[in-house]
């Protein structure tokens, strides 16, 4: 395994490099990572992950912290939409596959997230990850395929992430293309495209959202979600 740290607009992150790849891990630098006992099998776990339809809500509706978790963490990211099926796609193929590009908050339940290798589990929980409020087509946003909008979101009016998405690690494009090596991408998937530094799980100390916090996520050009995080309650056994 090779690992380094990455210098990007909005500060530094761990990765690990898979030939001409560097895949971003989910630490501000090597030496954070390297700080946690588990740092082998974090870093051998940053890869794709999927999400089911029921971790999906709306722009403005409640994020659910449920019980089972006491490390829930918001991640602002840019959505890609498909627009036509597509396999194999080379460059040319995947930038006509994109239908256009929408605000998505990747929420994490970080707990769970790190119990496996697998990050599934921790990111599929139902009612987490607003979405929307808007497909916006390439053509409307400066960069076209690959826009290069201004993304930022905020816990109870701080900011916590700030970046563009110009500097995202692996372009919508390359995303495509590689995903769809090994999948079909069908009208309708969503992809999400990683997150900046920011996020809570990396802060000293760690911030996780609390009932009734408040998380604004926007991306200049696609809208503004408002969110507020809401305790769901146990259901006894």
């Amino acid at each position: 395994m090779r690992l380094t740290t990455l210098r990007t607009t909005a500060g530094t992150r761990a990765a690990r490099i898979d030939g001409a790849r560097a895949v971003e891990i989910d630490a501000p630098d090597l030496g954070a990572l390297l700080a946690d006992p588990g740092w082998r099998e974090r870093a051998a776990a940053a890869t794709l992950f999927a999400k089911f339809p029921e971790a999906l809500n709306g722009p403005g509706d409640p994020i659910t912290l449920d019980p089972a978790s006491a490390k829930i963490d918001g991640e602002a990211e840019l959505a890609v939409v498909i627009g036509s099926p597509v396999r194999r796609a080379g460059e040319e193929q995947a930038a006509a596959a994109i239908a256009g590009f929408a605000v998505l908050n990747d929420v994490t339940l970080r707990d769970w997230q790190y119990r496996s290798a697998q990050w599934l589990q921790g990111k599929t929980f139902e009612a987490t990850t607003p979405f929307g409020p808007e497909l916006v087509t390439p053509d409307e946003l400066p960069g076209g395929v690959r826009p290069a909008l201004e993304l930022r979101c905020t816990v109870d009016g701080e900011t916590v992430q700030a970046a563009n998405t110009a500097d995202l690690v692996f372009d919508p494009v390359q995303l495509v293309a590689y995903i769809s090596t090994m999948i079909t991408l069908n009208p309708g998937d969503v992809i999400a495209t990683g997150t900046p530094g920011g996020v809570g799980h990396a802060r000293t100390p760690p911030r996780y959202l609390r009932d009734g916090a408040r998380l604004v996520t926007a991306i200049e050009g696609l809208g503004v979600q408002r969110n507020a995080a809401q305790a769901a309650v146990a259901v006894p056994a």
